[in-house]
């Protein structure tokens, strides 16, 4: 019956073979016209339902034919009665056809419609979106092998076996397919063997090439023609990137319960974290709109967008279910999708112990994040700062719980380890550094959080203090309303002995910085050019580069020795002058600078000492007006006269000549936030 050319008008679906219809199906909202011989050949069902509606139109036909004779019999004279006989004769015609009705038949009239053309000889095209239904379809119709060889439940079957439990995409897609038809699909065992499928294809695939199975790839490319091995290799890499790819975005076309069942599935087959943070990201990008600054496209039409409440769920699944280790997988791409579902379960008001688990997540990986993704807004209104310090504080203390775990636990290849540490803790310092520029000139940050922030890292996460410095700067410019114990308390964060050069003459020259500030930035700057000096005298002069570096090395304990060893340096330079070396154009430069930096700073340390002189004479000035002002009995003004003066000087004045300089900067530890 292969001429049969099926058509559909309406709502209304034809077989046009040139024979009438004798049988009506209904199937949602389109009417059948069929034939009984094709139908009964094939279903079972229908052979039952059809053999059941001839046997009650046989038997209506059998009463209708009685009463109207008897009528006419009884009535010729009456006109009227002939008419409703003839027309009653006219329909009896179309009352012959059957009327059958399907409900809720799997995959609706579509699926009906291709398995109707199955019945009739048409070869249907059996992809992995349309087996699922129609495996469906034949169940319900009963279209077993036993009823009719090479039947629709058997045809269905083999091309799931052999097609697509074989292919994880299109496993992907047959499951995606099975959310109408639940409950049937359920039963045949569809859904948890597409589960199985994809999970078993994702746990065979290559590490290096996610996404790739290696069955799939070695069938669907055939490397042989390559000439070039490397171009070979690159372009097998590309296309084990693309499948991977494309399957995975296919799971975004899967309902949140299929697919925290295919997460389950994973896990139960121990699949790598990177596998299953892959799915799971992507899952999230599907359906969670903002999580990524880069791809904010809207959503497709054919998509809905999901509520909030849908969305707060979707997201707290997906976070449940990440891998609390760190995977291979985590790069910086990674850790900014880590850091905008963050922000999202900000936005959606998720549970707290949601949020505190991503947190450590992104603890876990700090390294990987850049100074973009730590501006986390300030989402609730509790918070007066701009961005929520509170929350990068404590990513931070997660991030030193697990560098201290992981150095505790260190077991062979310590020294590897050890480098690697260091590596990202050094980055991290560089990142906070950064960060706290960032925010520096927020109005409303307070200076215990900005103290508390820069001192959270250790000592050796800075090799050198000049982005720390900056912060500094831009806080002290942003908040000139402080105290000066709060100023102090603020430069008391920078390690004056690890500023740069450039680093030093800034600060030197800092009028923000508080005068005791100054002074370490100076002493040490001085340290660091007799050092320097101290360097290139020995190495003219002929002596090793372990004698230079073991002289310049050396530091004095308190102001005294440090002036000592730099006086001693001075007559030494000044011995090594008058040796006969000084025909070297070399020898003098280096004789002229030291004078030059000598005289430079020996002026410096004269206007130091006035300085200080300044503000102890105008100091007891001031505390003697406040006196006679308080003696008199009068009220004095708020401030004093030191606030009519403008005068900002403390009761404690920094003074050069004590023994030790006053080191106000609290050793740093790792903080932990509870």
């Amino acid at each position: 019956m292969a001429t049969e050319k099926p058509s559909s008008k309406g709502q209304a679906w034809f077989c046009t073979t040139g024979l009438p219809s004798d049988v009506i199906i209904e199937v949602d909202d389109m009417t059948f016209h069929l034939h009984k011989f094709p139908l009964m050949s094939k279903s079972r069902r229908l052979h039952e339902l059809i053999t059941e509606q001839e046997k009650s139109l046989a038997t209506g036909r059998n009463a209708r034919i009685q009463t109207p004779s008897e009528s006419s019999q009884q009535l010729d004279n009456d006109t009227e009665e002939k008419q409703e006989i003839q027309e009653e004769q006219e329909n009896e015609e179309d009352e012959e056809q059957c009327h059958i009705t399907l409900p809720d038949f799997p995959g609706g009239s579509e699926s009906f419609e291709t398995a109707a053309k199955f019945c009739y000889g048409v070869k249907i095209d059996l992809s992995a979106t349309n087996v699922a239904p129609l495996r469906c379809a034949g169940e319900y119709l009963d279209m077993t092998e036993e009823y009719s060889e090479d039947n629709l439940i058997s045809k269905t079957e083999r091309f799931i076996s052999q097609s697509v439990l074989k292919n994880i995409k299109h496993s992907v897609r047959t499951l995606t397919s099975c959310e109408g038809i639940l409950p049937m699909a359920e039963n045949l065992g569809i859904v948890q063997r597409c589960i199985e499928a994809i999970a078993g294809k994702a746990a065979a695939s290559d590490p290096s090439l996610f996404g790739w199975p290696v069955n799939d790839g070695a069938a669907n490319y055939n490397v042989g023609n390559e000439a070039n091995p490397r171009r070979k290799f690159s372009n097998v890499t590309r296309a084990g990137a693309a499948n991977a790819d494309s399957w995975l975005d296919e799971l975004g076309f899967l309902s949140l319960s299929l697919f925290r069942r295919l997460i389950h599935a994973m896990k139960a087959l121990n699949l790598s974290g990177e596998i299953i943070e892959s799915c799971l990201i992507h899952y999230a990008k599907k359906y969670i709109p903002g999580i990524s600054r880069t791809t904010r496209k809207p959503s497709s039409s054919s998509t809905s967008v999901p509520t909030e409440n849908e969305q707060r769920e979707l997201l707290e699944t997906i976070i449940s279910n990440l891998p609390k280790e760190k995977t291979l997988r985590s790069a910086p791409n990674a850790t900014r999708l880590l850091f905008g579902l963050l922000r999202t379960a900000y936005i959606l008001n998720a549970s707290e112990a949601c949020r505190l688990t991503l947190e450590k997540k992104i603890g876990s990986e700090l390294e990987q994040a850049t100074l973009d993704d730590l501006l986390i807004p300030s989402y609730s209104y509790l918070n007066e700062t701009l961005y929520d310090v509170e929350c990068v504080e404590r990513i931070l203390g997660y991030f030193l719980e697990g560098m201290e775990e992981s150095s505790a636990t260190g077991g062979e290849g310590e020294d590897e380890n050890t480098s690697v540490r260091s590596a990202g803790l050094m980055l991290v310092g560089k990142l906070i550094d950064g960060y706290l520029s960032e925010i520096a000139s927020d109005a409303n940050l307070k200076p215990e959080k900005f103290y508390d922030l820069a001192v959270a890292l250790p000592d050796h996460a800075r090799l050198f203090d000049d982005g720390l410095y900056r912060a500094v700067d831009v806080y002290l410019k942003a908040h000139p309303w402080i105290s000066e114990t709060d100023r102090e308390k603020i430069c008391g964060v920078l390690d004056c002995q690890k500023l740069t050069l450039e680093a030093c003459t800034h600060a030197a020259q800092n009028e923000r910085l508080p005068l005791r500030a100054v002074v370490q930035v100076l002493f040490f700057e001085q340290l660091q050019l007799r050092h320097a000096i101290a360097g290139t005298l020995l190495a003219a002069d002929g002596g090793t580069a372990a004698e230079a570096e073991r002289l310049s090395s050396q530091g004095g304990e308190d102001h005294e020795e440090e002036e000592e060893e730099s006086e001693t340096a001075g007559r030494g330079a000044l011995a090594v002058v008058t040796r006969p070396q000084e025909g070297s154009s070399t020898w003098r430069a280096a004789v002229r600078e030291n004078q030059v930096l000598r005289l430079d700073m020996d002026s410096m340390r004269t206007r130091v000492h006035e300085l200080e002189k300044e503000c102890t004479t105008m100091k007891k000035a001031i505390e003697k007006i406040d006196k006679i002002k308080m003696g008199t009995g009068g009220h004095a003004e708020k401030g004093g006269w030191r606030a009519k003066f403008g005068c900002k000087f403390k009761t404690q004045v920094c003074d050069s000549q004590e023994p030790t300089v006053v080191d106000t900067r609290k050793p740093r530890g790792h903080r932990r936030t509870q």
